[in-house]
């Protein structure tokens, strides 16, 4: 139902976009409600999994059967070719109907970044449960970052807009990073020239500079800082499969 309702709207607002500012904006628009969307309904799908599983994991750790490293492990890999499946059947369709420029690098680039951002909130939300005593207590502590995540996301309030005070929150998003990755990848080094609002006579490339802060040049970065995410929340879901036990007598 969900990736139904985007897709209608990508389908109304961006089929054939041209080169304005407000084109720009919709295309940033869908990746940012595809991501936030998408991405939490995957991390509130797997902690009721997570919590019933790890009931099972006490007591086949207790009868000596296996270990919580290779339990923990077994489980992030598992998830990897579930979720590339996920992202490539949604990118493919996204990526068609957007219309974006048919290129191996572009698409490639949208696919890698849906399929870590994907791989990052489905690992947060194990980590969510596996330092909480269930997953009731999970989905509400998960609530809180998604709300933050959506504020700094640099959507809804572009970072030059942002307090200086409250931008290190915004490098410490990981929905900021996915945003600055997918955008740049697709548009950070178009060179046409706006035809409408503020920003007309900019290239679009000066226009992801002036008006979110993007440099196409920073991609290297990006793709450093979003699998840095995906390996940390893997790793403390990992690390607390091992500490933390909740098990009651």
């Amino acid at each position: 139902m969900l990736v139904s309702i985007i897709l209608i709207y990508l389908t109304v607002t961006l089929w054939n976009y041209r080169n304005k500012g407000q084109d720009l904006t919709n295309a940033m628009g869908s990746m940012y409600a595809a991501v936030l969307f998408l991405g939490i309904q995957n991390a509130s799908s797997v902690q009721p999994v997570v919590a019933v599983e790890r009931t099972v994991f006490y007591r086949e750790r207790a009868a000596g059967m296996y270990s919580a490293m290779p339990y923990a492990i077994s489980q992030v890999i598992i998830e990897m070719p579930y979720i590339f499946i996920q992202a490539a059947s949604y990118g493919l369709i996204v990526y068609a109907m957007i219309g974006f420029e048919w290129t191996a690098a572009k698409f490639f680039w949208y696919l890698f970044f849906m399929y870590c951002t994907l791989l990052y909130f489905t690992f947060y939300g194990m980590m969510a449960v596996a330092v909480t005593p269930n997953h009731h207590i999970a989905s509400i502590v998960s609530a809180a970052f998604y709300a933050l995540w959506n504020l700094f996301s640099g959507f809804i309030i572009p970072r030059p807009s942002m307090p200086v005070w409250w931008r290190w929150y915004y490098w410490a998003c990981p929905v900021a990073w996915t945003l600055y990755g997918l955008l740049v990848s697709q548009f950070g080094d178009v060179e046409k020239v706006l035809e409408d609002g503020d920003f007309v006579g900019q290239t679009v490339k000066q226009y992801l500079r002036s008006r979110y802060g993007f440099r196409h040049d920073f991609l290297g970065v990006i793709v450093a800082v979003i699998l840095g995410f995906t390996v940390l929340f893997a790793s403390i879901f990992t690390v607390s499969i091992k500490v933390f036990n909740f098990q009651r007598r």
